[in-house]
């Protein structure tokens, strides 16, 4: 059932089926002769068995074709068939907690009816058409509905409630709805008849859409709200708002795929969409088995009650995991449009600039830098410009947030992936190897990094945490550059060279990378912090800093630098959220009092 989709939109006039013949194979890429009248991008079946394939080029009479599966012991002279369908996916009830490859077929099904291996040609839908669900319809008969109106709701897991949606081409009233009762997605719940065509549509708990069109919305609004991650590096420096995209660029080792599990556990997005693109076998195993056994700290349940994971490792078929983030992100934009935040986490988009590289090469397009098609920067922009914080077309108020990780080689940012990455996308975590050698994580480098919508979430984190967050930030900001500075000064002549405010800065600086900037994503305590504690670690690190700048002069640095407070200082990460007021205050009192009785 994989890419079903309104056949009469996509075929127009055309009557039949179509069917011509291979006459070349080069790998996942085949040409078919006799194909006059198929269309771009719709699928065909390929060979006997029927595999998986898209149209990608139309020359003459004949379509080159890439197959989403394994093409050994295909030959010239073998049937190709159209389908009248483009690649879509199946979107209703069922699909919260489901494993799929990059062509949404599901995993654990497939599993169950061929064994460890996906057989070659194996057709088994992505939601399964036999179990029932409780509709709770909303509407009633005579009512009118627009596109993307809410028709009725199903609990699909304890934490997520499941809308039905009308879709984006019918509009009328309401000529029947369904009473509350137990439906399969393939039962018509409504039907909407529209009342200047005549044309009446059944309405059913599922529907088809095709992933390379972005799913209409009413208007785009302005990214204002933060995503808050838990992480402090990058909630306190390079926040990202709900709507946001970000990078995060690393070599080997650095912590791509353990940072963007944090973020997809601890982030308070409503939705997570996890995209495993074409990444090593035993990290992707590592993701599914963990992410199952995982408890969500919002709720207490499962974190795959929540979850959608698309699996496409590194040694299954290529063409699919070019698929794979447009299948992931439109299964987000669908959420989205019930009025869900969606989290969007796609590890990583090397892996599928690699894919398109290698079919651009196998169609003997002109290749650009370092191989890649010259389109790859315009098909970088065009997922990521599917990330937003929209109003849907029934008002309702919904997000997409796209985290891709980047795997430059060498950990070189220089390449064309990161590079037209870092173009389209605007916020930059910089993983540095460095770090990572040093055991420091999450490795983000604080110099390298950026977020471009510091200016958008200023007056949030004024209104909602504090009103000197942003100065407070800029501060610990100016601290960590002048260390950077004095660090080639250091490596020449020691730091017993520098005047002790200059000292006293690497003091502190280092207090803020190993007290607040380190986090451990394994801890029970510091995996996540919330915004209000960073602030107020972050205050009482600055705080030391303003009262040793007073004492300076009259009392000599290593004095300073050996206060007990420094201890209770290193440990506050260790102070849950709920409790840390308490500590707070209680850390400044015994820090204002021990530096009293350094002055007297």
């Amino acid at each position: 059932m994989v890419g079903v989709t309104n056949k009469k939109a996509l075929s127009g006039e055309r009557k039949g089926e179509i069917t011509g013949k291979i006459i070349k194979i080069s790998g996942p890429v085949v040409v078919a002769s006799g194909m006059r009248g198929i269309l771009m991008y719709e699928l065909v079946r390929v060979s006997e068995e029927g595999l998986i394939g898209e149209v990608i080029q139309i020359k003459g009479d004949n379509a080159i074709i890439q197959v989403y599966e394994e093409t050994t012991g295909i030959k010239p002279g073998s049937v190709v068939r159209s389908t009248g369908a483009s690649l879509s996916v199946e979107l209703g009830p069922g699909i919260i907690g489901g494993i799929y490859d990059g062509i949404q077929r599901p995993l654990l099904r497939i599993k169950d009816a061929s064994g460890d291996f996906i057989a070659r040609g194996i057709n088994v839908r992505p939601l399964d058409d036999k179990k029932k669900w409780h509709f709770l319809p909303s509407i009633n008969k005579g009512d009118k509905v627009e596109g993307g109106a809410i028709i009725g709701s199903i609990r699909e897991t304890s934490v997520v409630e499941h809308r039905i949606l009308v879709p984006p081409s019918v509009s009328g009233v309401v000529s029947s709805i369904v009473k509350e009762g137990d439906y399969t997605i393939d039962d018509v719940v409504a039907v909407v008849k529209n009342g200047e065509t005549g044309v009446e549509s059944e309405i059913r708990l599922s529907q088809k859409w095709s992933v390379r069109t972005s799913r209409p919305i009413r208007e785009k609004r302005d990214p204002s709200i933060p995503l808050i991650t838990g992480m402090r590096v990058i909630d306190t420096f390079f926040p990202i708002p709900k709507g946001g995209t970000a990078a995060i660029p690393g070599g080997f080792g650095t912590g791509k795929t353990v940072t963007q599990q944090s973020l997809a556990k601890w982030s308070d997005a409503d939705i997570i969409v996890y995209i495993g693109c074409g990444e090593r076998g035993n990290e992707m195993t590592d993701v599914l088995k963990t992410f199952p056994s995982l408890k969500d700290p919002r709720s207490g349940k499962p974190l795959m009650e929540r979850t959608v994971i698309i699996a496409n490792t590194s040694n299954m078929p290529v063409a699919a995991r070019e698929a794979s983030i447009y299948t992931g992100v439109t299964i987000a934009e669908y959420f989205r449009d019930m009025g869900y935040a969606v989290a969007l986490m796609a590890d990583s988009t090397s892996r599928w600039a690699e894919a398109l590289r290698e079919i651009s090469g196998r169609l003997e397009e002109l290749p650009g830098e370092e191989g890649y098609p010259a389109y790859l920067a315009s098909r970088l922009s065009q997922f990521y410009e599917r990330a937003g914080r929209v109003e849907s077309l029934n008002g309702k108020e919904g997000s997409i947030s796209i985290i891709g990780a980047v795997s430059p080689p060498g950990g070189d940012f220089s390449e064309p992936v990161t590079q037209n990455t870092l173009r389209v996308t605007k916020v930059f975590w910089a993983l540095d190897k460095n770090l990572a050698s040093r055991r420091h994580f999450p490795g983000i480098n604080w110099l390298e990094s950026y977020s471009l919508y510091l200016d958008q979430l200023e007056d949030w984190f004024s209104k909602n945490i504090a009103e000197d967050w942003n100065k407070l930030r800029e501060q610990a900001m100016i601290l960590l550059q002048k260390e950077e500075n004095l660090q080639e000064i250091v490596q020449l002549v020691g730091p017993d060279a520098l005047p002790e405010s200059e000292r006293l800065i690497l003091e502190v600086s280092k207090m803020i990378r190993e007290d607040f900037l380190q986090q451990n994503a394994f801890h029970e305590v510091d995996a996540f912090c919330s915004p209000e504690k960073q602030y107020k670690m972050l205050k009482i690190i600055l705080t030391f800093y303003e009262l040793a700048g007073r004492l300076l002069g009259n009392v000599p640095l290593e004095k300073i630098a050996a206060m007990k407070i420094k201890t209770d200082i290193a440990r506050m990460k260790e102070h849950k959220n709920e409790t840390f007021d308490k500590k707070y205050t209680e850390i400044i009192t015994k820090m204002q009092s021990e530096f009293k009785s350094m002055e007297e």
